[in-house]
């Protein structure tokens, strides 16, 4: 009902707005009146041209396309060309949003070059999150020396305090950013049955499965920010039995 009535409204204030350019255009163009008045309807004509494209960004097309004379396909309410690109954006303040389509990699085609065979690159900072997308066809690359050739994917990333999620077409990567910039760390990787339970316990992960022992998700606590000590990083620091460590002062005997 609420997509109803959205539609009606767009279709009566297009039409308000086409008959408006068609008075702007006739005094304009018709020769008639002093020559300032017809300036000043082509400036009009300009700017309800300008409303035109602002209020066509909120169709959604709900009537489909028709061919025009000139062999376009032109939509039914808003007038808009088919697979024209967009210059301006126009999202409702409450509700949900919605910007572009789903695109995926459609060409089985080898590109030479990344730029080429890029479709969609584009991000968005949403409330304080930072959501990109990317999709691209096969392309050609080097790595050491040697041609390979990259698969086409479509992958969304999304940043929130420190976490990078990361999702495309064979994995989805969790990530804490923090740790990406520990200088002198080396990385390591395993499947949870190659590790030992001492390690184990240092990751704070909970997996989720069902009554047939199938994968359904998993869960991460967020690893707690060590607390800063009153004084800055100037205070002093204690090892696991409390004493203070090599190069600080002495702890006072008790």
């Amino acid at each position: 009902m609420r997509r109803e009535s959205e539609k009606l409204r767009i279709r009566r204030q297009l039409r308000e707005l086409f008959r408006s350019l068609d008075f702007a255009l006739d005094r304009s163009g018709s020769g008639k009146g002093p020559a300032k008045d017809q300036g000043r309807f082509a400036e009009i004509y300009q700017q309800l041209g300008l409303a035109w494209e602002l209020l066509g960004l909120q169709c959604r097309h709900w009537d489909g396309y028709r061919r025009t004379r000139e062999g376009r396909m032109v939509c039914r309410i808003c007038g808009k060309v088919e697979g024209a690109g967009e210059t301006w954006l126009v999202l409702p303040g409450e509700g949900r949003k919605r910007i572009g389509r789903m695109v995926t990699p459609a060409s089985r085609k080898t590109f030479p070059e990344k730029r080429a065979a890029t479709v969609l690159e584009d991000g968005i900072e949403f409330h304080g999150a930072r959501l990109g997308v990317r999709v691209h066809h096969a392309y050609e690359s080097s790595l050491a020396g040697q041609r390979i050739t990259i698969a086409a994917e479509r992958s969304v990333t999304l940043r929130e305090r420190g976490v990078r999620c990361s999702v495309d077409d064979q994995l989805v990567v969790v990530r804490l950013e923090d740790a990406d910039g520990r200088a002198g760390r080396r990385r390591f990787g395993g499947f949870p049955w190659e590790l030992s339970r001492r390690v184990l316990r240092n990751f704070p992960v909970i997996l989720e499965f069902d009554d047939r022992d199938r994968f359904l998700g998993l869960t991460i606590f967020r690893p707690r920010q060590p607390a800063r000590r009153p004084g800055g990083p100037r205070g002093r620091a204690r090892d696991s039995r409390g004493g203070a460590r090599a190069g600080g002062p002495s702890a006072p005997a008790r």
